[in-house]
């Protein structure tokens, strides 16, 4: 088919990840800040917390994942949007109730509550992501589109970093540095309103132009999770994005919920976090130019890898030469975010990829499954990051519902925050560089053997 997206549909695209990352950006980084510092739970508590609501991820993913692939729902004839259409509406509605001030309740039930919404929420944003991001492999198939396409969506997720994710610090703390537990709620108001109008815009502005009966569904067999499982399990480039991205959550914890630690602990100017996010504009503006450019010259896997040897560099400047002034620290964080940022631009392409490259080897399509499978690695990544982070707290001094925290405090979490992007890298490099291993010109050949079975759905495999 090389269907080639037009601006509407990387507009609508764009739309769909902004939606998802109000509310999935503002609870991964700050629901572990407004439950210590606003609610006074115990950060160990709310490790435990991750662990188990990514071991129910682990049971309702596939299960969730794997609804587009068995059943389609609606008249539209679509196999995602209808399913997006519905998680939203508890999406929003987690977000917003889950930073509600509870803090006057018993500790054991602002425990129930934060979990109870934690879990709901894990369960919402898998119904509407998976099939947002699984949705890209139908809208086109072609690959320069496909790059524009991931690119659209990394800016969605870097976007609100530098608009809504920017607002945060200014909102939450009190002029003495105290929590302003007020600012949280109407910040989850935007968010789940926000939310709401970016996946409307998503499921306007974007239309499902490959459709299984064009092709795959003549020679299609009976769906089957376990028979999809085996063949993800084979799939090394999946495998390898699967790797990377759970190392890139590492990063994300050190920009997000570590970083207003140390922004309050060791510059005593936690407001000033809202800076870092306005710097990141250049850097979003010249990969957003650049990026599809350099993929097309180089490949989006040499692209990466690249950035991210920029980042470990970076990052152990960071490690090594603490940098007392907020801003020359900001500025030097930035750069090193730029291979973050190349990162989360392309990996959707290659995502792209590994279920070609799986359809490819079975002539079967089931994107939602298999997109469900790599989101789980995410969420494994997220849990693992997010956990470590919350038990690393209280071993580097924190003590949670405390006016102060004690002085050895602020340069332990600058430690742990620059030094969590060096592992990041490291997990990317192993695998992007060595363990996905689709070239370009196995790209190519993958696409042309496809388009040239959807076309003629009878002909042998």
């Amino acid at each position: 088919m090389n269907y080639k997206v037009k601006f509407k549909e990387q507009f609508g695209y764009f739309c769909g990840d902004y939606g998802g990352s109000l509310i999935n950006l503002y609870i991964d980084m700050w629901i572990l800040t407004f439950a210590t510092y606003v609610l006074g739970i115990d950060p160990k508590w709310m490790a435990g917390l991750f662990l188990v609501a990514r071991i129910w991820d682990g049971i309702n993913d596939p299960l969730i994942g794997s609804l587009p692939d068995r059943f389609k729902i609606g008249k539209s004839g679509d196999r995602f949007k209808p399913y997006i259409r519905i998680a939203m509406i508890p999406l929003a509605l987690s977000c917003l109730l889950i930073f509600s001030d509870v803090s006057a309740w018993s500790q054991g039930a602002k425990m129930a509550w934060v979990a109870a919404l934690y879990l709901i929420y894990g369960m919402s944003y898998t119904g509407a992501s998976m099939p947002y991001g699984a949705m890209a492999s139908v809208i086109t198939d072609d690959p320069e589109s496909r790059t524009k396409l991931s690119r659209a969506r990394a800016i969605g997720g870097m976007g609100v970093g530098v608009t809504f994710m920017a607002l945060i610090p200014q909102l939450i703390w009190n002029e003495d540095h105290t929590p302003k537990a007020s600012g949280y709620f109407t910040l989850a108001m935007i968010a789940s309103v926000g939310s709401l109008i970016f996946y409307t815009l998503l499921l306007t502005l974007c239309k499902e132009n490959i459709q299984l009966e064009d092709g795959v569904k003549a020679k299609q067999k009976k769906y089957s999770f376990w028979h999809v499982l085996k063949g993800a399990l084979t799939n090394r480039p999946l495998i390898g994005m699967m790797i990377a991205s759970l190392g890139s959550m590492f990063s994300n914890q050190a920009n997000g919920s570590l970083a207003s630690y140390m922004y309050r602990e060791y510059y005593h100017a936690p407001k000033a976090m809202s800076m870092s996010s306005f710097m990141s504009v250049p850097v979003m503006v010249f990969c957003f130019i650049m990026v599809p450019r350099l993929s097309k010259k180089f490949g989006p896997r040499k692209t990466i890898l690249t950035a991210v040897c920029l980042n470990i560099v970076c990052s152990l400047l960071l490690v090594m030469f603490p940098i007392a002034n907020v801003y020359v620290f900001m500025f030097v964080n930035t750069v090193a975010n730029i291979g973050q940022t190349i990162f989360i631009m392309l990996t959707w392409a290659l995502v792209a990829q590994c279920m070609d490259y799986q359809e490819y080897k079975s002539n079967e399509r089931s994107d939602g499954t298999l997109y469900s499978i790599y989101t789980f690695s995410r969420k494994i990544g997220t849990a693992v990051a997010s956990s470590t982070v919350a038990a690393m707290l209280p071993l580097i001094g924190f003590v949670s519902g405390a006016s102060e925290q004690a002085a050895a405090f602020g340069p332990n979490v600058r430690m742990l925050a620059v030094g969590l992007p060096v592992l990041s890298c490291l997990v990317e490099l192993l695998g992007v560089g060595i363990i996905y291993n689709i070239t370009p010109a196995q790209s190519e050949e993958i696409r042309k053997t496809l388009e040239v079975r959807r076309a003629q759905p009878e002909a042998d495999a």
